[in-house]
């Protein structure tokens, strides 16, 4: 059974025995009391062996949850090396002995809770994100088809990047990087995919550096596969991150591809790609002109690398293996 707070599902479950369920949150205390009384029902309902929680907000009230509703096992999964705030890491902190076990998408993850005081050491695991290496790959024919779409020619550089438009992602960051390779490369566009709060103020940034006839805000998705396919540089500006998922992605779609230091990127890239540092435009627009000068066969040599590595070691199967293990209890850590 999958729950989820409040809203429409944007992604199904492809297995019909999967059920999907809908809390139906409203945003005020007794909202949230409702949601978590039907959620209660449907553990007593259902009965799971295992509830693994995802984010924030799910794991401290799933754990708040065990207090009253039996669970033979919980699972608190985390995204990110920031959770926005010392409140939810004290939340974190007060609520530990109420799980089993915890999770992080990557080993910096995992220590940048440990640093602010989330858990203690030992107390949270890494689980790295897998992807279905069949299904992001290298398509020709998609290609060709995004890039009619966009108007760019076979020989205009396309950089892409994926994500929600707020400030962990600092797309600002991106915009002026690719001001500074602008004046070198005129030719090269950026297209940005996604949405968010940041959207009109990253508009006005790309006009007021003089580069808005060269980036495209494409909006909201569902075609990353070929857009992907499409681009010749994938880059990630991010000031902080757990591990995205697009950069593995764009790893299987042999992407060469240029990132910040964050979220455990430099060890899941190893050589495979540019990494420089966060929050420094001008490190992050020299390494895109680096990437932008490779010749067509180093790019490609790069992005063969680049998906050896993720079919490797990030598949679908080796993450579902760990988690497997972590819910029969095999991952043991201490409650201390």
């Amino acid at each position: 059974m999958l729950v989820r707070f409040h809203g429409e599902a944007e992604l199904r479950p492809s297995d019909s025995r999967v059920q999907l369920a809908n809390l139906e949150m409203r945003r005020s205390p007794l909202g949230v009391l409702a949601a978590m009384w039907r959620l209660r029902c449907l553990v007593q309902a259902f009965r799971p062996d295992v509830v693994n929680s995802h984010l924030v907000h799910a794991n401290i009230l799933t754990r708040l949850l065990r207090l009253v509703t039996p669970m033979p096992r919980l699972v608190s999964s985390a995204h990110n090396t920031n959770e926005e705030g010392q409140g939810r890491m004290l939340a974190y902190r007060l609520t530990d002995r109420l799980v089993d076990i915890s999770t992080n998408v990557s080993q910096e993850a995992v220590e940048a809770f440990e640093v602010q005081g989330a858990l203690k050491a030992g107390r949270m695991l890494a689980i790295h994100n897998g992807i279905d290496t069949k299904h992001f790959a290298f398509d020709v024919d998609a290609r060709e088809k995004v890039r009619e779409e966009l108007k760019l020619s076979e020989s205009t550089p396309l950089l892409l990047a994926v994500g929600r438009l707020w400030e962990p992602k600092d797309y600002p960051n991106l915009l002026q990087a690719f001001a500074h390779i602008h004046t070198h490369n005129s030719s090269a566009c950026l297209a940005i995919v996604g949405d968010g709060p940041l959207r009109n103020v990253l508009e006005l940034l790309s006009a007021s550096l003089g580069i808005s006839e060269k980036v495209i805000f494409l909006g909201v998705r569902h075609d990353i596969p070929a857009l992907l396919s499409a681009c010749d540089i994938y880059v990630m500006s991010s000031a902080w991150e757990g591990l995205p998922m697009v950069i593995l992605e764009a790893m299987a779609a042999q992407r060469c591809i240029v990132a910040t230091d964050c979220g455990g990127i430099r060890a899941v890239l190893d050589d495979t790609g540019f990494v420089v540092k966060t929050e420094d435009s001008q490190a992050l627009g020299q390494a895109l002109h680096r990437a932008l000068g490779l010749s067509e066969e180093a790019r490609g040599q790069v992005g063969v690398a680049a998906r050896k590595r993720v079919v490797d070691h990030y598949s679908l199967q080796a993450t579902a293996e760990r988690y497997l293990a972590v819910y029969r209890g095999e991952e043991i850590v201490s409650k201390e």
